[in-house]
């Protein structure tokens, strides 16, 4: 799968990073924008992606913020996306293939670093294939929409906490 976008990861120098593309097709564009906060360190990733899988032009935009260190959302964003469209129903049941994406990068990272099992990473994922749009999310990350020209703006997640009981067990 050759992609069409920048992949992007994070400043090294605590620079804040922005662009943005076009898909292949020019039906639409994507942004984004990236600021180092207070902390010495940056545990954020990002990633996007765009491509023509099975004949459908395919957007794959995903934000992923590192808990107890870097490591895992670097792996969430290396891994997340290859898992999501090397899934044998990407394009007949995206939901589904979401979903064990999510799962089977989680237990990927778990085989193959038992020793990381206090850290962990957030994920907000958008994924566009021809004209419909899935959002996920795990942990206290969340992916809004914006209107253009009214301003307007909608939560488009759940927002996950484990304090909060209902998440926690769900």
């Amino acid at each position: 799968m050759g992609y069409l976008s920048s992949v992007i990861g994070h400043p090294t120098d605590g620079s804040s990073v922005s662009g943005g593309g076009l898909s292949q097709n020019g039906r639409f564009s994507y942004g984004y924008a990236s600021s180092p906060g207070k902390r010495a360190s940056m545990e954020d990733f990002y990633e996007t992606k765009i491509d023509c899988v099975d004949g459908q032009i395919v957007g794959l935009f995903g934000v992923f913020d590192g808990h107890g260190g870097a490591k895992v959302a670097e792996y969430v964003k290396e891994n997340l996306f290859n898992n999501l469209v090397s899934h044998p129903k990407f394009i007949s049941d995206t939901k589904v293939a979401i979903d064990d994406a999510y799962k089977s990068t989680d237990s990927e990272f778990l085989e193959s670093d038992s020793s990381q099992n206090q850290c962990g990473s957030t994920a907000s994922t958008a994924v566009l294939v021809g004209d419909r749009l899935f959002v996920a999310n795990v942990g206290d990350s969340r992916a809004i929409i914006c209107r253009e020209g009214n301003g307007t703006k909608a939560s488009l997640c759940l927002f996950f906490k484990p304090l909060v009981t209902f998440t926690r067990v769900n």
